[in-house]
């Protein structure tokens, strides 16, 4: 990722255009993008274009497989350029658990293998990590990693993350599961070095690393070449429909990886129950999925590209989430949880109250929420967390920022 001073200087409103297609946020002041973000009207009416033109065509008809096939193609060939892999290594899914798990339960385990997760995964890996290790006898360990973000100034943290990986990493290691973006500290890691690291082991780990929060908000294909699963979604960042993600898979990964949820799209013939795998990453596509989709996600990403790079857009994302880092830190008993300004568009903090006491966060949500301001809690670290997309406005951030200092203060304001 180029440095902030080299990305080129963009116009002061790329953004609008999108914003104005873009129904939830014109009623209310939205900070929830690494949950969802917003469908673009142009997205939901080429979802709509899509299912009438499956039944006008005849949804199981001679006349709809090209459209369907031109559909499918669309998008993966998109997502697999934001990966910067070929099209044969990437593989649609519902989401970025199905990307993380399909893969990984199908790669040749033997017990005694060890897992090394981690400490700040989101804990649907994490939980999916733990079943595969029960069933397979396989060790778990934890590679910590949130205390660094959080003590560490961006500058030094990939030497501390490599530091912490080497002193974590055994002879039987043979996965390491981290993040691109931390979805709680919203530290960036250093997915290349750390491929690069597990290169030199003697059992060259593969590498998972769950990109939910990366794809749509940073430039990703650096990170996504070097992993062997690159799992991500298109309902956050991308601003897509919510059931659709994808996969990015090493060459290594599809010649030593079966898959596990098996259905006619896994096969080469699909009409042959002992056909072949397709030889490529479509061999952890699984049966139906919803074709229009595809249309809609396909539709955001092209929105995106006409607002700006990747680098553009990034410019734009930081300067929001830049400007709501500091309005914090004039917030008495506002604590980020990163020592400066995140890397992108997530912002993690506490708050205290009256007394110095933490304030319930759950109850903050809730008393923004009533004045139609929308961020969330997370449960580990018990924090807040707003984001920042190149949709956000500095009128939303100024009502966030009076919104929140109401809560420090105790004030409780009636909804307008």
């Amino acid at each position: 990722m180029p440095p902030i001073s080299q990305i080129t200087p963009i116009s002061p409103n790329p953004a609008e255009a999108l914003r104005a297609q873009m129904p939830a946020l014109a009623n209310k002041t939205y900070f929830n993008y690494g949950g969802q973000g917003p469908l673009p009207e142009a997205s939901l009416q080429a979802i709509s274009a899509s299912w009438r033109t499956i039944q006008e065509l005849g949804p199981f008809t001679s006349a709809v497989w090209p459209f369907i096939d031109q559909e499918t193609s669309r998008v993966r060939r998109a997502l697999a350029a934001l990966c910067g892999v070929a099209p044969h290594r990437l593989a649609l899914t519902e989401n970025v658990s199905s990307g993380c798990v399909l893969p990984l339960w199908g790669l040749p385990w033997q017990p005694g293998d060890e897992l090394l997760i981690g400490d700040c995964e989101h804990p649907g890996v994490v939980a999916a990590c733990r079943e595969l290790g029960r069933r397979q006898g396989l060790e778990l360990a934890v590679l910590p990693v949130q205390q660094l973000c959080r003590n560490t100034p961006a500058a030094q943290l990939e030497a501390a993350v490599l530091e912490s990986l080497e002193r974590s990493l055994s002879p039987r290691t043979r996965l390491v599961a981290l993040s691109h973006l931390l979805w709680n500290t919203g530290s960036l890691m250093p997915i290349a070095a750390v491929a690069a690291r597990l290169g030199q082991h003697p059992r060259t780990p593969w590498l998972l690393v769950d990109a939910a929060q990366s794809l749509g908000s940073i430039p990703a294909a650096e990170a996504a070449q070097a992993a062997d699963i690159y799992a991500f979604t298109g309902h956050k960042w991308c601003c897509g429909p919510e059931g659709l993600g994808g996969v990015a898979l090493s060459e290594r990964l599809l010649q030593q990886a079966q898959p596990t949820l098996i259905g006619w799209r896994s096969l080469r013939n699909e009409s042959v129950a002992g056909s072949a795998w397709h030889g490529d990453a479509r061999r952890f596509e699984v049966a139906t999925s919803c074709v229009p989709l595809c249309s809609g996600l396909a539709t955001s990403l092209e929105l995106l590209a006409a607002a700006g790079s990747e680098g553009e857009r990034l410019q734009r994302i930081q300067a929001r989430s830049h400007q709501l880092w500091h309005g914090l830190q004039a917030i008495p008993g506002a604590s980020t949880l990163l020592p400066e300004p995140p890397p992108a568009g997530l912002v993690s903090f506490t708050l205290e109250g009256v007394n110095h006491q933490p304030v319930d966060t759950a109850a903050a949500v809730q008393q923004l929420g009533e004045q139609a301001i929308w961020i969330r809690r997370l449960d580990d670290p018990d924090c807040l967390r707003a984001c920042t997309h190149i949709t956000t406005t500095e009128p939303e951030l100024d009502a966030l920022l009076d919104g929140l200092n109401q809560v420090s203060a105790g004030i409780r304001t009636l909804p307008s």
